[in-house]
Protein backbone atom coordinates (compact mmCIF):
# COMPACT_ATOMS: atom_id res chain seq x y z
CA UNK A 1 0.00 0.00 0.00
CA UNK A 2 2.90 2.10 0.91
CA UNK A 3 4.37 1.63 -2.64
CA UNK A 4 1.09 1.95 -4.49
CA UNK A 5 0.29 5.68 -2.24
CA UNK A 6 4.08 7.10 -3.02
CA UNK A 7 3.91 5.68 -6.48
CA UNK A 8 0.32 7.45 -7.03
CA UNK A 9 1.45 10.66 -5.37
CA UNK A 10 4.70 11.32 -8.02
CA UNK A 11 2.69 10.47 -10.99
CA UNK A 12 -0.11 12.54 -10.13
CA UNK A 13 2.30 15.60 -9.20
CA UNK A 14 4.45 14.95 -12.50
CA UNK A 15 1.34 14.77 -14.83
CA UNK A 16 -0.41 17.81 -12.95
CA UNK A 17 2.80 19.98 -13.27
CA UNK A 18 3.24 19.24 -16.86
CA UNK A 19 -0.47 19.27 -17.54
CA UNK A 20 -0.47 23.16 -16.20
CA UNK A 21 2.43 23.99 -18.39
CA UNK A 22 0.90 22.31 -21.71
CA UNK A 23 2.75 23.39 -24.52
CA UNK A 24 5.41 21.05 -26.17
CA UNK A 25 6.26 19.55 -22.90
CA UNK A 26 2.91 18.19 -22.42
CA UNK A 27 2.91 16.98 -26.30
CA UNK A 28 6.19 15.09 -25.82
CA UNK A 29 4.36 13.84 -22.62
CA UNK A 30 1.01 12.30 -24.44
CA UNK A 31 3.04 10.88 -27.20
CA UNK A 32 5.50 9.25 -24.93
CA UNK A 33 2.12 7.71 -22.96
CA UNK A 34 0.73 6.35 -25.91
CA UNK A 35 4.36 4.76 -26.92
CA UNK A 36 4.04 3.01 -24.02
CA UNK A 37 0.67 2.08 -24.13
CA UNK A 38 0.91 0.47 -27.57
CA UNK A 39 4.01 -1.18 -26.09
CA UNK A 40 1.66 -2.27 -23.27
CA UNK A 41 -1.12 -4.18 -25.51
CA UNK A 42 1.59 -5.52 -28.12
CA UNK A 43 3.51 -6.78 -25.04
CA UNK A 44 0.05 -8.53 -24.03
CA UNK A 45 0.08 -10.49 -27.74
CA UNK A 46 3.64 -11.20 -27.50
CA UNK A 47 4.53 -8.98 -30.35
CA UNK A 48 7.91 -7.16 -29.78
CA UNK A 49 7.81 -3.26 -30.94
CA UNK A 50 10.93 -4.24 -32.95
CA UNK A 51 9.43 -6.26 -34.95
CA UNK A 52 7.81 -5.86 -38.57
CA UNK A 53 4.24 -5.91 -37.54
CA UNK A 54 5.72 -3.84 -33.96
CA UNK A 55 7.22 -0.94 -36.00
CA UNK A 56 3.96 -0.69 -37.82
CA UNK A 57 2.25 -0.34 -35.27
CA UNK A 58 3.92 2.12 -33.75
CA UNK A 59 4.07 4.46 -36.66
CA UNK A 60 0.55 4.37 -36.88
CA UNK A 61 -0.05 4.90 -33.34
CA UNK A 62 2.55 8.23 -33.96
CA UNK A 63 0.18 8.98 -36.87
CA UNK A 64 -2.47 9.04 -35.23
CA UNK A 65 -1.59 10.94 -31.76
CA UNK A 66 0.82 13.51 -32.73
CA UNK A 67 -1.04 17.07 -32.57
CA UNK A 68 -3.33 18.22 -35.80
CA UNK A 69 -0.76 21.34 -36.23
CA UNK A 70 2.29 19.37 -36.19
CA UNK A 71 0.21 16.45 -38.57
CA UNK A 72 0.00 19.47 -41.15
CA UNK A 73 3.17 20.39 -40.85
CA UNK A 74 5.31 17.45 -41.38
CA UNK A 75 2.89 15.13 -42.80
CA UNK A 76 1.10 17.54 -45.67
CA UNK A 77 -1.55 15.82 -47.33
CA UNK A 78 -0.77 12.18 -45.86
CA UNK A 79 -3.18 12.39 -43.19
CA UNK A 80 -6.59 11.57 -42.65
CA UNK A 81 -7.57 7.64 -43.29
CA UNK A 82 -4.13 7.61 -45.43
CA UNK A 83 -2.10 6.32 -43.03
CA UNK A 84 -4.44 3.64 -41.87
CA UNK A 85 -4.98 2.01 -45.16
CA UNK A 86 -1.38 2.20 -45.89
CA UNK A 87 -0.80 0.61 -42.42
CA UNK A 88 -3.67 -1.99 -43.31
CA UNK A 89 -1.89 -2.45 -46.46
CA UNK A 90 1.43 -3.17 -45.09
CA UNK A 91 0.18 -5.48 -41.90
CA UNK A 92 -1.40 -7.52 -44.70
CA UNK A 93 2.04 -7.51 -46.60
CA UNK A 94 3.16 -9.06 -43.29
CA UNK A 95 1.24 -12.02 -43.24
CA UNK A 96 2.20 -13.10 -46.63
CA UNK A 97 6.06 -12.92 -46.17
CA UNK A 98 5.76 -14.49 -42.43
CA UNK A 99 3.48 -17.42 -44.46
CA UNK A 100 0.64 -16.83 -41.92
CA UNK A 101 2.57 -16.80 -38.94
CA UNK A 102 1.48 -13.86 -38.41
CA UNK A 103 -2.21 -14.25 -38.99
CA UNK A 104 -5.25 -11.95 -40.20
CA UNK A 105 -6.35 -11.81 -36.55
CA UNK A 106 -3.05 -10.45 -35.30
CA UNK A 107 -3.08 -8.27 -38.63
CA UNK A 108 -6.39 -6.82 -36.86
CA UNK A 109 -5.48 -6.83 -33.41
CA UNK A 110 -2.41 -4.37 -34.71
CA UNK A 111 -4.61 -2.51 -36.40
CA UNK A 112 -7.39 -1.59 -34.15
CA UNK A 113 -4.74 -1.54 -30.99
CA UNK A 114 -2.69 1.27 -32.42
CA UNK A 115 -6.02 3.37 -33.38
CA UNK A 116 -7.45 2.62 -29.97
CA UNK A 117 -4.47 4.06 -28.32
CA UNK A 118 -2.85 6.71 -30.89
CA UNK A 119 -6.46 8.45 -31.27
CA UNK A 120 -7.18 7.65 -27.63
CA UNK A 121 -4.08 9.93 -26.74
CA UNK A 122 -4.58 12.32 -29.14
CA UNK A 123 -7.62 14.06 -27.55
CA UNK A 124 -6.05 13.82 -24.50
CA UNK A 125 -3.53 16.57 -25.76
CA UNK A 126 -6.72 18.37 -27.97
CA UNK A 127 -8.69 18.45 -25.06
CA UNK A 128 -5.86 20.59 -23.18
CA UNK A 129 -5.37 22.81 -26.45
CA UNK A 130 -9.09 23.73 -26.34
CA UNK A 131 -10.07 27.39 -25.35
CA UNK A 132 -10.12 26.97 -21.48
CA UNK A 133 -8.74 23.72 -22.37
CA UNK A 134 -6.32 23.17 -18.78
CA UNK A 135 -9.87 23.35 -16.57
CA UNK A 136 -11.76 21.52 -18.98
CA UNK A 137 -9.41 18.59 -18.91
CA UNK A 138 -9.23 18.55 -14.97
CA UNK A 139 -13.17 18.76 -15.36
CA UNK A 140 -13.46 15.48 -16.95
CA UNK A 141 -10.61 13.64 -14.92
CA UNK A 142 -12.66 14.78 -11.98
CA UNK A 143 -15.89 13.05 -13.16
CA UNK A 144 -13.71 10.41 -14.14
CA UNK A 145 -12.06 9.68 -11.29
CA UNK A 146 -14.96 10.52 -9.21
CA UNK A 147 -16.24 7.55 -10.76
CA UNK A 148 -13.98 5.32 -10.22
CA UNK A 149 -13.63 5.96 -6.67
CA UNK A 150 -18.09 5.91 -5.87
CA UNK A 151 -18.06 2.96 -8.02
CA UNK A 152 -15.09 1.42 -5.74
CA UNK A 153 -16.51 2.45 -2.27
CA UNK A 154 -20.23 1.59 -3.26
CA UNK A 155 -19.19 -1.84 -4.26
CA UNK A 156 -17.05 -2.28 -1.42
CA UNK A 157 -19.98 -1.19 1.03
CA UNK A 158 -23.42 -2.44 -0.35
CA UNK A 159 -22.58 -3.82 -3.82
CA UNK A 160 -23.66 -7.60 -4.27
CA UNK A 161 -25.36 -7.85 -8.00
CA UNK A 162 -22.02 -8.72 -10.31
CA UNK A 163 -22.09 -6.49 -12.88
CA UNK A 164 -20.18 -8.64 -15.52
CA UNK A 165 -18.19 -11.22 -13.62
CA UNK A 166 -16.89 -12.99 -16.40
CA UNK A 167 -14.46 -10.25 -17.19
CA UNK A 168 -14.41 -8.34 -13.64
CA UNK A 169 -15.79 -10.41 -10.68
CA UNK A 170 -15.26 -7.80 -8.17
CA UNK A 171 -17.34 -4.96 -9.97
CA UNK A 172 -20.68 -4.95 -8.96
CA UNK A 173 -24.45 -2.92 -10.37
CA UNK A 174 -24.93 -1.32 -7.41
CA UNK A 175 -20.91 0.01 -7.72
CA UNK A 176 -21.46 1.18 -11.44
CA UNK A 177 -24.42 2.99 -9.89
CA UNK A 178 -22.52 4.82 -7.29
CA UNK A 179 -19.81 5.60 -9.90
CA UNK A 180 -22.61 7.45 -11.97
CA UNK A 181 -24.10 8.92 -9.23
CA UNK A 182 -21.13 10.16 -8.30
CA UNK A 183 -19.66 11.59 -11.78
CA UNK A 184 -22.82 13.48 -11.78
CA UNK A 185 -22.29 14.81 -7.89
CA UNK A 186 -18.62 16.08 -9.33
CA UNK A 187 -19.99 17.77 -12.31
CA UNK A 188 -22.62 19.56 -10.72
CA UNK A 189 -20.13 20.86 -8.32
CA UNK A 190 -17.43 21.92 -11.11
CA UNK A 191 -20.87 23.85 -12.95
CA UNK A 192 -21.79 25.58 -9.46
CA UNK A 193 -17.81 26.67 -8.69
CA UNK A 194 -17.65 28.13 -12.19
CA UNK A 195 -15.11 25.76 -12.95
CA UNK A 196 -16.32 25.22 -16.55
CA UNK A 197 -17.93 27.24 -19.24
CA UNK A 198 -20.66 24.80 -19.66
CA UNK A 199 -24.27 25.02 -19.44
CA UNK A 200 -26.03 23.00 -16.59
CA UNK A 201 -27.28 21.04 -19.06
CA UNK A 202 -24.01 19.54 -20.91
CA UNK A 203 -22.58 19.44 -17.53
CA UNK A 204 -25.14 16.64 -16.87
CA UNK A 205 -24.25 15.07 -20.25
CA UNK A 206 -20.76 15.14 -19.48
CA UNK A 207 -21.10 13.44 -16.53
CA UNK A 208 -23.18 10.94 -17.79
CA UNK A 209 -20.86 10.04 -20.38
CA UNK A 210 -17.67 10.39 -17.59
CA UNK A 211 -19.42 8.16 -15.57
CA UNK A 212 -21.10 5.52 -17.85
CA UNK A 213 -17.83 4.89 -20.24
CA UNK A 214 -15.68 5.45 -18.12
CA UNK A 215 -16.31 2.50 -16.29
CA UNK A 216 -16.92 0.64 -20.02
CA UNK A 217 -13.31 1.82 -21.11
CA UNK A 218 -12.23 -0.07 -17.36
CA UNK A 219 -14.02 -2.76 -18.79
CA UNK A 220 -12.42 -3.32 -21.65
CA UNK A 221 -9.37 -3.23 -20.26
CA UNK A 222 -10.05 -5.85 -17.81
CA UNK A 223 -11.46 -7.89 -21.04
CA UNK A 224 -7.94 -7.88 -22.91
CA UNK A 225 -6.01 -8.68 -19.61
CA UNK A 226 -8.06 -11.77 -19.03
CA UNK A 227 -8.15 -12.68 -22.48
CA UNK A 228 -4.28 -12.57 -22.49
CA UNK A 229 -4.22 -14.00 -19.11
CA UNK A 230 -1.94 -10.91 -17.76
CA UNK A 231 -3.24 -9.24 -14.27
CA UNK A 232 -1.79 -5.25 -15.55
CA UNK A 233 -1.22 -4.03 -18.56
CA UNK A 234 2.53 -3.66 -17.58
CA UNK A 235 4.88 -2.96 -14.47
CA UNK A 236 6.00 0.74 -15.25
CA UNK A 237 3.81 2.23 -12.22
CA UNK A 238 4.31 -0.19 -8.72
CA UNK A 239 1.33 -0.86 -7.26
CA UNK A 240 -0.52 0.79 -9.99
CA UNK A 241 0.48 -1.49 -12.87
CA UNK A 242 0.90 0.02 -16.75
CA UNK A 243 0.01 3.30 -18.21
CA UNK A 244 -3.08 1.59 -19.65
CA UNK A 245 -4.49 0.31 -16.30
CA UNK A 246 -4.31 4.20 -15.41
CA UNK A 247 -5.82 5.87 -18.19
CA UNK A 248 -8.29 3.02 -19.80
CA UNK A 249 -11.18 5.41 -19.11
CA UNK A 250 -9.53 8.24 -20.42
CA UNK A 251 -9.22 6.28 -23.54
CA UNK A 252 -12.81 6.19 -23.68
CA UNK A 253 -14.23 9.11 -22.63
CA UNK A 254 -12.59 12.02 -24.34
CA UNK A 255 -12.41 10.98 -27.31
CA UNK A 256 -16.56 10.44 -27.49
CA UNK A 257 -16.70 13.60 -25.70
CA UNK A 258 -15.05 15.44 -29.27
CA UNK A 259 -16.82 13.29 -31.35
CA UNK A 260 -20.27 14.61 -29.75
CA UNK A 261 -19.46 17.97 -29.73
CA UNK A 262 -19.99 18.59 -26.31
CA UNK A 263 -16.43 20.22 -25.16
CA UNK A 264 -16.66 22.92 -28.09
Amino acid sequence: MKERIITGVIAALLFIGVTVYGHLPFALVIIALAVIGIHELLKMKHISLLSAEGIIALLLTLATVIPQDWKEQYLGSFTGSQPIVLAMLLILVVTVITKNRFTFDDAGFVILSSLYVGYGFHYIYETRMLEHGLPILFFVLFMIWGADSGAYFTGKSIGKTKLWPVISPNKTIEGAIGGIVTSIVVGVICYFTDFVPFTLNQVLSMALIAGIFGQIGDLAQSAFKRHYGVKDSGNLLPGHGGILDRTDSWLFVLPLLHILNLLS
